[in-house]
């Protein structure tokens, strides 16, 4: 009987204990942060899942903190407590408080550390890879490769980007004649692959071409299933997490030794060449550099894991996030006829009344084909402006309880602590703050790139981040952007079928507004899958421009 008086009293000192601490957690560790009504036992996942309810299930879960940090007043941070599904979050929607959390500090050197979840793609990027790695040794990996994505070595790749658009072409005409609906991000993502594997990896991936069980197709493959697996937590059903899991560790052990071997092929031919003291062309391909770096006569284990990881890291990141951009581009493009006609003109300007793709091409890959980027000046814009509405992946960091870390709102002086709280760059939201853009946050309008009294702030736009962290291949992003847009935009003519169709008048026509824009019928939305991507892979029709 005293035993179970005493198990009794511990019991109740245990659920007091866990009541205070709880409460003390709901109630008082983060009062000062801007929040919706938070509940004791369920903090924002309740309300999360209300707001969640009131629009499509599947759509981006920054979508439905959208809605929260509208109905809150639109504050320039804002909390949700999601514990114990995760830790709680801090949602960053003012460009001046995200660039206070992503710069370089005396105690974070380069920039906060970023959020222990992106582990989570390590069956896309490896254990090691520049995109999950911290301190020296991400400084290391970033000066290592940073030579890969030199604008100007960039510049003198340009006849090997516009190579890989042939098998696309073949791929658009083919549609253009049987009017087959199809997936503009699959036809894109495909592109990037082919592009990203030439540029950086000096390897021919044909990603475009079925060339039956080669080596690189099955590592295409092997990719796009474990991508596949990567769904919203919001939208996934919680017992089959472990089973997703399961299927990536499969997957993951089939694709890594033929990604070792092909490293130790490359590895061969660049010893080769300078055993021959013929300095590699391409010395800066992404593996050239980590040959280079490593320095020793025959890889090491470690050196060829090293690689592996950074070769999946930039096999996802090169593709995945211009993919995406590709997609919007092109249905915006279709969407606004102003901006269509403008783009067309600025290439007329440039490569002449021929619109044929192959024309484009030759001019592109010819000397003066640099130059010829350098001045499609609308055509950036518009890839600028898409990203601004459409930015693939926000960033999130996370700093340990102690450590002091605040940003400081400059409207009101008011200074928040975020220790201890996933700290989001939420992209979605401040790329369309109203107190920026106050013109048109919400439209696709490139011609506000190229005012140079609209002066917008630096820090508002930032879909590559900014800070040290930024992205490493965003050069590239923008190039080979620009060059697709030029060789297929007069070319061929886009037309949304299903989500996001625009809408007609009885005759059949599109309606457009007064600024050359048309409004959809229903609402093409973006879903998670690691980055934002068109919820139906942007359904497509295409023909032959009149």
């Amino acid at each position: 009987m005293a035993f179970l008086s005493v198990l009794l009293a511990a019991s109740a000192l245990l659920v007091t204990h866990f009541y205070l601490k709880l409460r003390h957690r709901r109630f008082k560790q983060f009062a000062r942060l801007p929040q919706l009504p938070t509940s004791l036992v369920w903090g924002h996942l309740r309300l999360y899942s209300e707001f969640r309810s009131r629009g499509p299930k599947d759509r981006h879960p920054e979508l439905v903190f959208r809605d929260m940090y509208d109905a809150l007043g639109k504050p320039p941070l804002m909390f949700v407590d999601m514990w114990p599904a995760s830790k709680p979050v801090v949602l960053l929607t003012s460009h001046e408080l995200a660039e206070q959390m992503a710069r370089s500090s005396s105690k974070f050197p380069f920039s906060p550390p970023k959020a222990s979840a992106i582990k989570d793609l390590v069956h896309l990027t490896g254990q090691k890879s520049i995109l999950t790695s911290e301190g020296q040794e991400w400084k290391r990996l970033r000066k290592t490769y940073s030579l890969a994505f030199a604008p100007a070595h960039l510049m003198s790749l340009l006849p090997c980007m516009v190579e890989k658009l042939t098998p696309t072409i073949a791929r658009l005409t083919a549609l253009s004649q049987s009017q087959e609906s199809f997936s503009l991000f699959n036809v894109a993502a495909s592109l990037t692959i082919d592009v990203i594997s030439a540029v950086i990896m000096d390897e021919e991936f044909h990603a475009q071409i079925d060339c039956g069980s080669s080596p690189q197709n099955e590592i295409v493959r092997l990719f796009f299933e474990i991508l596949q697996t990567y769904t919203s937590r919001h939208s996934q059903r919680w017992w089959t997490i472990l089973s997703m899991e399961k299927k990536r560790r499969r997957l993951t052990r089939q694709l890594r030794p033929l990604l070792e071997d092909l490293v130790l092929r490359k590895f061969a031919e660049y010893r080769q060449q300078m055993l021959l003291g013929n300095k590699p062309a391409k010395l800066r391909s992404m593996l050239a550099l980590a040959f280079s770096a490593d320095g020793e006569s025959e890889p090491t284990p470690e050196a060829v894991s090293n690689a592996c990881d950074q070769l999946m890291t930039f096999f996802f990141a090169g593709h995945d996030s211009t993919g995406v951009l590709l997609s919007w581009i092109f249905y915006e493009l279709s969407c606004c006829s102003r901006a269509r006609d403008c783009v067309r003109e600025e290439l007329d300007a440039l490569f002449g009344k021929d619109t044929r793709p192959e024309i484009v091409q030759e001019a592109l890959r010819s000397e003066a084909g640099p130059t010829l980027v350098k001045k499609m000046k609308y055509t950036s814009a518009v890839v600028k402006e898409t990203l601004r509405l459409y930015p693939p992946a926000s960033t999130a960091r996370y700093v340990p309880p102690g450590q002091g870390f605040t940003v400081q709102d400059p409207s009101s002086g008011e200074e928040y602590c975020l220790d201890d709280t996933i700290m989001v760059n939420c992209h979605r939201i401040l790329q369309r703050d109203e107190t920026v853009y106050s013109d048109s946050p919400e439209d696709f309008f490139p011609e506000r790139w190229l005012d140079a009294a609209a002066a917008y702030p630096a820090s508002a736009w930032r879909p590559f981040e900014r800070g040290p962290r930024n992205c490493i291949g965003q050069e590239l992003a923008l190039l080979e952007a620009c060059i697709v847009v030029a060789v297929l935009a007069r070319h061929f003519h886009f037309t949304k079928v299903g989500l996001g169709a625009l809408d007609r008048d009885d005759e059949g026509r599109v309606v457009v507004d007064d600024r050359g824009g048309s409004r959809p019928k229903s609402w093409l939305y973006p879903m998670y899958q690691i980055t934002a991507k068109p919820v139906d892979g942007m359904m497509m029709q295409v023909c032959f421009s009149t």
